[in-house]
């Protein structure tokens, strides 16, 4: 059965509540990324409000803690992740896929938990786009390339936090994600539980998604459908699942800002921390792609140079093109320098570029591997 037997062509009914977030509104990108006169007009918007906004969440406090845990790595397309800069004769780069762990307090005493990246990466391997890719990859061969790190519950075992005390979960973007197990069902699912609903293994946690893409969701375009499980929404308890408008603040220097292009609803988690202000998202795989020019990978300076290009993009899905290139300007003029290596910035890939000698050509100049904070 190919991909295009396998995509629904109807409508789905994803549970989309009309609640309105409970979090302070970040307004500062607003008129930005609407602004009149073009995607020109409005990058040189963007920049202007990426300082206003990296002065102003600066001021918001810090989180208690941040931690990261490797979940997977696993390959993905060379010509997607390093979008029309890599030369390597590579088909395939491997990507780290990592969740990070947020913890902060509210001046009353609340304490909150959100798992950024919490993939249920079994599940999100059904994926059409990915289980097609696996159709025609035997066995032997995907263990050279797929290594399992460890799953997010274990993750969050090992991290001393109780499943019940998470309070939300986020992804930068809902493509591959099938949530049932962490918020449960409404009614049984024949693939996982057939006879009962999915008992959530986050039993008081929420997700947080843009409405826009929880909407888009619900009848995607053919180029969308490769890269959703729509269907897997359908019976999500509705109360479980929170829409956000636009950019928000979570707690002191903990937001999610509207960062559209790579998918429609994309969002970036943004932290200050210990070492100031990081990005995470996937709008680029590796933090080279900020500053390509001193990018070692073969062809991303030059690329980058004969384009006129400050960035490069992973671009699978190419929703938005000139929105994602705008968003991730943003992300660039937010973060802070790495104290690692001045060459580059914060901006952590929540899939990180990861060398190997499978794919020559691929290998990353600096790579962050984690954030820790507290």
């Amino acid at each position: 059965m190919s991909i295009a037997d396998r995509l629904a062509t109807d409508p789905v009914a994803i549970p989309r509540p009309a609640t309105t977030a409970p979090f302070p509104s970040i307004d500062t990108f607003d008129k930005a990324l609407t602004a009149p006169g073009g995607f020109g007009a409005r990058l040189r918007a963007c920049r202007t409000a990426a300082l206003e906004f990296r002065r102003e969440f600066a001021a918001t406090g810090r989180p208690d803690s941040v931690r990261t845990h490797d979940l997977i790595a696993l390959p993905y397309p060379t010509r997607y992740g390093l979008f029309r800069a890599a030369i390597s004769p590579t088909p395939f780069l491997t990507i780290s896929n990592r969740m990070l762990i947020v913890r902060w307090t509210e001046t009353d005493g609340t304490r909150h938990t959100l798992l950024f990246e919490p993939s249920d990466h079994e599940l999100d391997s059904y994926t059409p786009y990915f289980a097609e890719l696996q159709r025609y990859t035997p066995g032997p061969v995907r263990n050279l390339f797929v290594h399992e790190h460890t799953d997010v519950l274990t993750a969050c075992r090992r991290a001393g936090v109780d499943p019940a005390e998470v309070d939300y979960l986020a992804f930068d973007h809902l493509h591959t994600q099938d949530v049932r197990r962490w918020l449960g069902t409404t009614r049984p699912q024949p693939d996982i539980s057939p006879d009962k609903p999915v008992t959530a293994a986050f039993p008081n946690a929420t997700l947080l998604a843009q409405r826009d893409e929880l909407e888009a969701m619900a009848d995607l375009h053919p180029f969308q459908r490769p890269w959703y499980q729509p269907t897997t929404f359908v019976d999500l308890p509705p109360e479980k699942i929170l829409p956000l408008d636009g950019s928000v603040l979570l707690g002191a220097g903990v937001a999610l800002i509207a960062t559209p292009g790579h998918a429609m609803g994309n969002q970036s988690l943004v932290l200050n921390t210990d070492t100031g202000i990081w990005a995470i998202s996937e709008n680029a795989i590796a933090t080279e792609c900020l500053t390509p020019e001193r990018s070692r990978i073969p062809g991303l300076a030059h690329a980058a140079k004969s384009w006129g290009h400050e960035v490069i993009l992973n671009a699978n899905t190419i929703e938005t093109t000139y929105e994602q290139y705008n968003s991730l300007v943003i992300e660039k003029m937010i973060v802070d320098v790495s104290q690692q290596d001045s060459r580059f910035l914060q901006f952590f890939p929540s899939s990180e570029l990861t060398g190997g000698l499978l794919n020559p050509g691929t290998t990353p100049t600096f790579t962050h591997r984690a954030i820790r904070h507290g």
